[in-house]
């Protein structure tokens, strides 16, 4: 289904001790959101989150941390997460090892020095590897490109229904422009009334 994608086997083998998924059996998912915070969309996401009593991860650029403390500071007065994902929103794949991890330094004090995930989910093995020493690495089960324009929110609930499976760790963006999809409260709707429970992994105890 267009717009919601699974993580390839392949990034399972390269980066082996990563999280992809919560550790369960039952119908349990965790939701995620990258690139924020965001002083439109953030807020509201929230809103969603607390309405329906569940909380999530929220992997935040230090660059956009920076600006907008305040939001991370309700981010976590409600109990949700926020993670790294580096200052400036770099792929790894296009820099040095020292620039990457002198990019992910640097987002730390301002996102968490104790979860981190890679822009588009990728870094090389050696950043991986150093990476991984002091961070819990947390990729996906699912991604949703809920921040393309011509994509339909109904598109979105249906790509997830489809793939969906216990355990699964979604990833979907903090962006005004995904909001126009308008399916956050209704995908949880969905899903409560499927029997799913939405979750933080155990390993964040």
């Amino acid at each position: 289904m267009a717009g919601v994608y699974r993580l390839p086997k392949l990034a399972k083998w390269i980066y082996p001790g990563a999280v992809s998924s919560v550790n369960t059996g039952e119908p349990a998912l965790c939701l995620t959101f990258d690139d924020g915070p965001d002083p439109d969309s953030t807020p509201y996401i929230m809103e969603i989150l607390k309405k329906h009593g569940i909380k999530a991860f929220f992997f935040c650029t230090g660059e956009k941390a920076e600006k907008f403390p305040e939001i991370i500071s309700m981010l976590v007065n409600e109990g949700n997460i926020p993670g790294n994902h580096t200052y400036s929103h770099i792929d790894g794949l296009k820099v040095t090892a020292k620039r990457y991890l002198e990019d992910v330094a640097r987002a730390a004090p301002l996102t968490s020095s104790v979860f981190f995930r890679p822009p588009y989910g990728r870094m090389t093995p050696l950043q991986y590897r150093v990476l991984s020493d002091s961070y819990k690495i947390v990729l996906w089960d699912l991604v949703a490109a809920d921040f393309a324009e011509k994509i339909t929110g109904r598109s979105l609930i249906n790509g997830l229904m489809k793939k969906i499976r216990p355990g699964s760790i979604i990833a979907l963006h903090d962006k005004p422009v995904s909001l126009k999809k308008n399916f956050l409260d209704e995908f949880i709707g969905i899903m409560k009334d499927s029997g799913y429970r939405i979750v933080l992994p155990e390993f964040i105890i």
